[in-house]
């Protein structure tokens, strides 16, 4: 009886150390805000290849997460709208150098849900009086704020329409300005206005290329995450053809230095 009670205890142990072998591991991403929607979609996809991976995304501005991971902030990966946060941790000796992805190339929209603007006209509509609130993100802590700012100056509109901005915390929440009505003409990323919930709504223009820098956007495994057997599975899933036919259907594009 006793070297039966043994054996059971053996193989509860065996299966116990099974089950736990087998337990998902978890990892934390922080991701830009443009990225909102587009990341639910590659969770997913990452999730369905990698049967071990739990994947817990926040989403924010690339400045505030760039500030919260260097102050110990515990993300395993950082997703960003630009490269130039990224880099900046791997200065801070807080995200490993030899991970930077180069993972997509966003674009800015200029879009309204105001029938009584005409966003056709792309710039000029800004300074028409049916515009009486512009909305951008942040231009210190959202890239796409940066981007926004660069637009307006590169056509000597900044100054001229500083009393019509709307300043939101990041990118979704310029969106969610116009979407709401509490602006009446918006820059946003593209990808916003491709999702499904918003595929459709108000009219949109694109900003072109040439008028800001353009909007790569920066992936790195942090000093937290290096030691996360998923981190680099998710980095790589990133560039893979599978994710990169999911950024092209929400309106991102690779530049020649992301095929490397």
């Amino acid at each position: 009886m006793r070297r039966l009670t043994i054996l059971l205890l053996a193989t509860l142990c065996c299966a116990g150390s099974a089950f736990a072998a087998a337990a998902p591991t978890t990892l934390t991403v922080a991701a830009a805000a443009n990225l909102a929607d587009v990341i639910e979609v590659l969770d997913a996809a990452f999730m369905q290849q990698t049967p071990d991976a739990v994947v817990k995304v926040s989403t924010g501005s690339s400045g505030n997460f760039y500030a919260q991971i260097k102050n110990g902030a515990p993300f395993d990966v950082f997703v960003s709208a630009d490269m130039d946060f990224p880099r900046k941790l791997i200065a801070d000796g807080e995200a490993q150098s030899d991970s930077l992805l180069l993972y997509a190339v966003g674009r800015l929209a200029l879009w309204s849900t105001n029938p009584a603007v005409d966003v056709s006209s792309g710039l000029l509509c800004l300074s028409t009086p049916a515009v009486k609130r512009i909305s951008i993100a942040n231009t210190d802590t959202a890239p796409y704020g940066r981007a926004a700012k660069a637009t307006l100056q590169s056509t000597g509109l900044w100054d001229k329409l500083q009393s019509k901005v709307v300043t939101g915390e990041n990118i979704s929440q310029a969106a969610q300005f116009v979407q709401t009505g509490n602006a009446d003409a918006g820059f946003v990323a593209y990808s916003t206005l491709k999702s499904p919930k918003l595929a459709g709504v108000g009219q949109f223009w694109l900003v072109p290329l040439s008028a800001h820098p353009p909007l790569e956007q920066g992936a790195v495994i942090t000093k937290h995450g290096k030691d996360n057997p998923l981190s680099a599975k998710y980095l790589a899933f990133l560039k893979s053809a599978d994710a990169q036919t999911i950024f092209s259907q929400y309106g991102y594009s690779k530049s020649e230095a992301a095929q490397h």
